[in-house]
């Protein structure tokens, strides 16, 4: 009797451990986002009505100025109008270390690697696309209308069932697998609020040369990114990125592999919101110093 007892014991835990592995992953996600939030605003001008308060009188100075020929008076003009322009186009930027980036964002990957480690996984992920917020969903469906990944139990696993997706379920059953919230999702968010356009709208080729520029620009990631369509796949290659340390073989992080950084990740939805496909990283390849990362999408057809 207490061999059985013990085993219901067990068997109850199971449950109860994944549902707490699932509370802390979205925890931890939702600390993640608010993080980047403050962190990545970089954009700002506080200093307009500064610049106004200079360049108004400067401008009046010039034009007295010329009126009354004095010299005294365009000096002075020229120097208001001067700071006033710096505080118009000068824009405060946060510097940000990239040490705590890697230290927000390494433990939703480390509380994935239990996950997976606990399941025994040894399948892919794959980033499926989002209904789009036009297309009307009865309620039982709404579900589809989130970004998600899903990681499969076997190497070999098919797709889960539009039905499965829809009752945004952490654990599936046919196929065996988890459906987790991308690690890139809350930068895509602010890459398109950035980019001011509908990535649905754009071709591939055009959302391949737009992103990295807007992610180099913007949001200062990394050193140099590269991204190209080729025959069903997209070849992203990015060099010093702020998210490297993450790939580093001290970090020894399985899941990075298999979801990406969260700038890799963010790319991966975006690929996969744009064509309407399913996406998955058919392979990554991080040098030894992990200053270049290479990355192929490829795409799951049905």
């Amino acid at each position: 009797m207490s061999a059985e007892n013990s085993s219901k014991t067990e068997n109850q835990k199971e449950p109860a451990n994944i549902q707490y592995f699932m509370d802390t992953i979205k925890q931890l996600q939702t600390e993640i986002e608010e993080a980047k939030i403050e962190l990545r605003k970089m954009k700002r001008v506080p200093s307009g009505r500064i610049g106004i308060v200079f360049a108004v009188p400067g401008v009046m100075s010039l034009a007295f100025s010329i009126y009354s020929n004095s010299p005294i008076l365009a000096f002075i003009g020229l120097g208001l109008t001067f700071w006033g322009a710096l505080f118009f186009f000068v824009k405060p930027i946060k510097y940000v270390k990239s040490s705590l980036l890697h230290s927000s964002t390494v433990a939703s990957y480390l509380t994935i690697d239990r996950i997976i480690q606990d399941l025994k996984y040894k399948g892919k992920s794959y980033y499926v696309p989002p209904y789009p917020k036009e297309v009307y969903l009865p309620e039982h469906l709404k579900g589809l209308k989130e970004m998600i990944v899903f990681i499969s139990a076997e190497a070999n696993a098919s797709m889960p069932s539009i039905e499965e997706v829809a009752k945004s379920r952490f654990l599936t059953e046919k196929p065996k697998g988890i459906c987790v919230a991308p690690p890139g999702l809350g930068l895509l968010a602010h890459i398109e609020q950035e980019l001011k356009t509908d990535i649905t709208k754009l071709e591939l080729g055009e959302l391949c040369d737009s992103l990295p520029k807007l992610i180099l620009e913007d949001f200062q990631l990394a050193k140099e990114i590269e991204m190209k369509p080729e025959d069903n796949e997209v070849y992203l290659r990015i060099l010093d990125s702020t998210y490297k340390d993450l790939y580093a073989a001290e970090a020894n992080l399985k899941s990075i592999h298999l979801l990406g950084c969260p700038l890799t990740s963010a790319i991966a939805c975006a690929i996969a919101r744009n064509t309407g496909k399913v996406v998955t990283i058919q392979k990554d390849s991080v040098s030894l110093d992990a200053q270049t990362i290479e990355v192929w999408f490829s795409f799951v057809e049905g």
